[in-house]
């Protein structure tokens, strides 16, 4: 690629990933007065992928304070989904109704615990509710709050090279009709698959290598992060930079059709019991496991009487490799028979359509490694966000919600560079991200504990430690700390 004789700093930060996180600190950095930047993504389009997630108090109070408009859409947009009904709409029977709750049971369809999913609950609590939102919804409600020219699909990154004499990053990219695939972060749907598998990859060729310049670059490009294998290639770090398989797999299927009418009403009676959304597992066995990694099966209850459900279960790569479909049903039904699941459970899944069945291994960057093995989440002018450091599975629902954490500290700490003009500065720009990942890797380092052991789902006394530590924070308050 010829090199301009006059190379140019073409931003002042450039983030790669339009996902969530990205776009948080984009939207943080753009009201903060930092306008010369740019988000770059691999996705042809934007488009409604991805699942719905939880935002939890302490992400919903990392939005507010990184962006309030940001803020007051995205609770207005998942209060709608979690109340579709108007207040003037609804009958005496559902105001008499009791609030929503996610219900954990045993297999004898005892209830084990229990959490409101009440937006108004959470917020008594923690001082911030609690909304569901698809994936999508979320990006699109960041993405509209930014110039439309701040954020560009279509650009994968394959390099990030540091441009010490010019006091900056280069960052390459190409853009075509491919992305690429991420076996990381993403569910194996046979069905997607046929419908990738169609399409002639040749008749969308890669485009040339196109290149920006950025004072400050910010990977925020998930568990499979490019920016984090470029990075840590040829350093002490090198074999950090794929994330590891945590040891479980998630199996599901959105909706399993024609179940017998008794059978429907069998699960109804021992285990739905009127509720949205119901863990089941065997409390004997997952009292006695080590690591708390049992399988357990959660039941998705919908309005037309369908029943999705999603299991988690430990398996080896090995054990699930080339599976799909009915061989996928079959290992599925296999693992609840051996963790002694009731029949109307196996039978329930037996019903399932090969066709959409899904699944996926879930994968984690653990941050507790000792040092000094211990991978930075930056170098130089590079740092990680989100997934991009920290990503796990998502058992206690806090990945979208610790990556919009890191996307609040970010945009303070850069802030910080700008009123400073540090921007040439390399010494304050490592200091500023050792400053980030300083408060950060305590708090994920127990994040991912909670997440692989699930401890605060099993203890009460830890689980309400971990509540108060998690969800309680002031996030204004650790902010102001930041820059003392």
């Amino acid at each position: 690629m010829p090199e301009n004789s006059n190379p140019k700093i073409d931003y002042d930060v450039a983030i790669v990933g339009a996902g969530p996180v990205g776009l948080a600190t984009a939207l943080g950095l753009y009201q903060r007065g930092i306008e010369n930047i740019i988000v770059l993504d691999q996705t042809r389009a934007f488009r409604k992928v991805g699942q719905g997630l939880d935002l939890l108090p302490n992400g919903l109070k990392a939005i507010k304070y990184t962006h309030t408009q940001a803020y007051e859409n995205i609770k207005e947009t998942g209060n709608k989904l979690n109340n579709p009904t108007q207040p003037n709409q609804e009958t005496k029977a559902q105001k008499n109704q009791s609030a929503p709750r996610w219900v954990t049971r045993n297999v004898n369809g005892e209830e084990i615990r229990s959490f409101s999913l009440e937006y108004d609950e959470w917020f008594h609590k923690y001082g911030e509710g609690r909304v569901s939102i698809s994936w999508y919804d979320l990006q699109t409600q960041l993405r509209t709050l930014l110039p439309e020219e701040v954020v560009k699909a279509n650009h994968r990154c394959i390099n990030v090279v540091a441009e010490p004499e010019l006091k900056c990053v280069r960052a390459d990219f190409i853009s075509n009709q491919e992305v690429e695939t991420n076996p990381y972060a993403h569910w194996d749907d046979q069905q997607e698959k046929n419908k990738s598998s169609s399409v002639n990859s040749s008749q969308f060729p890669e485009s040339e290598i196109t290149s920006i310049r950025t004072k400050l670059l910010i990977a925020a490009d998930g568990i499979n992060s490019t920016v984090r294998q470029v990075i840590y290639k040829e350093t002490p770090y090198s074999e950090y930079s794929k994330p590891e398989y945590s040891g479980v797999v998630a199996i599901g299927s959105g909706g399993v059709y024609e179940i017998p009418e008794a059978l429907s009403q069998k699960i109804q009676d021992l285990f739905i019991q009127g509720s949205r959304i119901v863990t089941i597992l065997n409390q004997q066995i997952a009292e006695n496991s080590t690591e708390n990694q049992t399988p357990r099966i959660i039941l998705f209850s919908r309005q037309s009487g369908q029943c999705g459900y999603l299991i988690h279960t430990p398996l080896t790569l090995e054990l699930l490799a080339g599976k799909s479909g009915k061989e996928l049903i079959d290992l599925a039904i296999l693992e609840l028979k051996k963790a002694n699941f009731p029949e109307m459970i196996q039978q329930l899944v037996a019903l399932s359509s090969p066709e959409k069945i899904i699944q996926r291994p879930y994968y984690i960057h653990p941050v507790n490694i000792p040092a000094p093995n211990q991978p930075k989440w930056n170098m130089g002018r590079v740092v990680l966000a989100g997934d991009a450091a920290h990503g796990m599975p998502p058992f206690m629902g806090q990945g979208a919600n610790q990556g919009l954490e890191d996307a609040a500290v970010i945009t303070t700490l850069v802030t910080e560079i700008d009123k400073q003009n540090k921007w040439d500065d390399l010494v304050a720009i490592e200091t500023a991200f050792s400053k980030y990942e300083g408060l950060r890797r305590p708090l994920m380092e127990r994040i991912q504990y909670a997440t692989l052991t699930r401890l605060p789902l099993s203890s009460e006394q830890y689980g309400q430690e971990y509540a108060q530590q998690v969800y309680a924070r002031n996030i204004d308050q650790i902010m102001q700390t930041l820059l003392s």
